[in-house]
Formats: C-alpha cells, sequence, structure tokens
C-alpha cells in the first residue's frame, strides 16, 4: 500500500555536484582560475535538469504516479564559499531552480505555501518548495532575507558543518552570534521557516533562547538511538514537541546506526520508535537528505521512499501515525507557519 500524499522536508538534488562540478567549484575558490571557472560551473548548472536524471534518489520522473508529492528542494551551499561569493553562489542556483521550474512545468509547480502545494497536487504535479542549506547565502546582511523571501525561499538551515556569520555548525563549538539572533527574529517576521539541523547544541541552546514561533529540523535522527552529534538529543526533541516544531527523518547511514556495519531499515524505525516515545506523533516527519549523503538501499529510490508508509504499517503504526510521519504533520505545519 502507499500512502495518498509524501511530503519530505530536506534533498540535496537540486546542488548536488557531479566529480567534475566539484573539480570546478575547487577552481572557484582559487584566485587564478575563479573567473574562468565559476564562468564553466555556471553554464553546466544552467543547462542540466537535476529534479529530473535518472539513477537519483529523487527524481521527477521516478515518483510514484499515485502519490501527491511535495519535495523541499535546497540550494546548498559549501562551508568555504562566503561573502559575495556565497551570495553569487546562491544566486546561481536560485535561477537554475526557477529555470527546472519552468522547462519541467508539465511535471512540477513551485509552491510558497499549504495553499500552493495543494494546488499543485489538484493538477497531478508534484509541488515543489525552496529552501536553502547554509545562512552564509545572507552574506552576513540581514537585508537579504528579504530578497530570498522575495525569490520564495520558505526555510533555512541557519549553518551546514561549520561556522557561519549566523552560527555554528556541528563540528565547530561556538553558539549563536548577535547577528545570527537578529536573523532568526527577521526570519520570523518574513515567513521563512528556520531550520536547526546540522546546529551544534550551543546554537540549537541559543536558538531556544531566541526564536519566538515553531521551528524545524529539516533532517536529523535521535542521539540517543545513534550517538552522532548531528542528531538531536532528548532534550531537544522534547523541547521541539513542547514548542510543536517539526523533524524529518535523515536516511544518511551515519545518522541512522552506530558501528561499520550498513544501515537498514529497521535503524530508520529505531528512531521513529524513540521520537515517538517523546511525544512526537505530532510532530514527525521525513527529510531523506536525497542525493546528499549515502543513504541504505531500501531508500536509494522515489518509490522506496513511499514505500515506507507499508513498512510503517508492518510494523504496527496505525494508518493515523502513518500518513503523520508521511505527509499530514508536515502539512499542517505548513498551513500554520508558512506565511
Amino acid at each position: 500500500m502507499l500512502p495518498s500524499a509524501l511530503i519530505d522536508l530536506h534533498c540535496d538534488t537540486l546542488t548536488a555536484c557531479s566529480q567534475e562540478d566539484y573539480r570546478l567549484l575547487d577552481a572557484v575558490r582559487n584566485p587564478g582560475q575563479k573567473a574562468r571557472a565559476a564562468a564553466e560551473l555556471a553554464q553546466r548548472v544552467q543547462r542540466t535538469n537535476t529534479l529530473d536524471l535518472p539513477g537519483r534518489h529523487f527524481s521527477l520522473s521516478a515518483l510514484p504516479e499515485e502519490v501527491r508529492w511535495c519535495q523541499c528542494c535546497a540550494i546548498f551551499l559549501p562551508d568555504e564559499v562566503r561573502g559575495e561569493e556565497a551570495a553569487a553562489y546562491y544566486e546561481l542556483h536560485r535561477r537554475n531552480f526557477d529555470r527546472q521550474m519552468e522547462g519541467l512545468a508539465d511535471k512540477v509547480s513551485p509552491c510558497r505555501s499549504a495553499a500552493d502545494i495543494e494546488a499543485a497536487w489538484a493538477q497531478g504535479k508534484t509541488a515543489a518548495i525552496l529552501t536553502v542549506e547554509n545562512g552564509s547565502a545572507l552574506a552576513g546582511q540581514l537585508e537579504r532575507i528579504e530578497v530570498l523571501a522575495r525569490d520564495g525561499v520558505r526555510m533555512i538551515t541557519l549553518t551546514w558543518n561549520g561556522e557561519n556569520e549566523l552560527a555554528s555548525g556541528n563540528v565547530t563549538d561556538h553558539g549563536l552570534s548577535p547577528f545570527g539572533r537578529e536573523a532568526v527574529r527577521a526570519l520570523e517576521g518574513t515567513g521563512i521557516l528556520v531550520d536547526v539541523s546540522h546546529l551544534n547544541d550551543r546554537s540549537f541552546q541559543d536558538v531556544l533562547e531566541t526564536a519566538e514561533k515553531p521551528f524545524v529540523a529539516s533532517h536529523s535522527n535521535a542521539r540517543a538511538v545513534c550517538g552522532h552529534r548531528r542528531n538531536l538529543t532528548d532534550r531537544q526533541i522534547r523541547e521541539m514537541v513542547d514548542r510543536n516544531c517539526l523533524i524529518g527523518l535523515n536516511y544518511c547511514q551515519d545518522f541512522l546506526r552506530t558501528g561499520e556495519r550498513p544501515a537498514v531499515l529497521d535503524d530508520l524505525w529505531r528512531h521513529v520508535a524513540h521520537f515517538l516515545e517523546l511525544g512526537a506523533e505530532r510532530c514527525l516527519a521525513l527529510g531523506s537528505d536525497a542525493d546528499g549523503t549515502n543513504v541504505p538501499p531500501g531508500l536509494d529510490s522515489g518509490e522506496r521512499f513511499a514505500g515506507l508508509y507499508q513498512y510503517f504499517l508492518d510494523r504496527g503504526l496505525s494508518r493515523e501515525l502513518a500518513d503523520g510521519i508521511l505527509w499530514k504533520n508536515a502539512l499542517h505545519f505548513f498551513k500554520a507557519h508558512l506565511i
């Protein structure tokens, strides 16, 4: 049995790089090669429909036809790209998103609200929401939040793994900067969702002290089940439950299990069960991290993402709970907070 709908809070498919793209990105950081490499990278980005490539974890043409789908598509910025270069890198991929939305308009529709999502579904199309992974896209300028809001960005992951102008990610040890506190409040004011995935514990605590509205962990698991620092502690999960936040299950091998053996679906289930024990039945969603990480074989395509519905039912979840995780919790959250 397949779900009637599926909402995925995070994929890297939009900016997923080939090995050639990585070479060009490294060259962009080299002053002697920057101009030529940046131009070549821009040309490659503008001629590739990354959202509809065969063999990707997420590919528009490979989604189950009977499942209404909503995909949050992140513009991922590497930690090394900062300042004006970060703003330009964001703009390159923002234009690419718009181009793909126009060129693939028979399959997908860009969405900014829950009403837009339901309208896309009514037309038989995938709903696509533009997000940003790494607040370095703001280039340290508060006024850029309004720019991103006008562009249709609906969620921003404050950091990647390192430290930027806003906060510290999970491989660094500082907290939210004064600019970061201002940015959190400004994001809330423009209706862009604050995403705390990738933050270290100190930055997470600072967000708790700063945020006035519910926020999102778009792709994070439970640290009690897998001890990786990218995962959420029980205390953090309880805080998010109390605040009616949203948490997306991450399919990354390294965040599903501890040890050398490959992850399997049952490892994901252990996280689901733990979240439910902590009262997260109305907060839990999907955040695959598709095309941005290594995932178990049972979670490497849209068809298998949708297959989680039957898997959850087989593990004893009610249809109400399974529907909540697959799509209803996220849609309810979007209706309340995507303004």
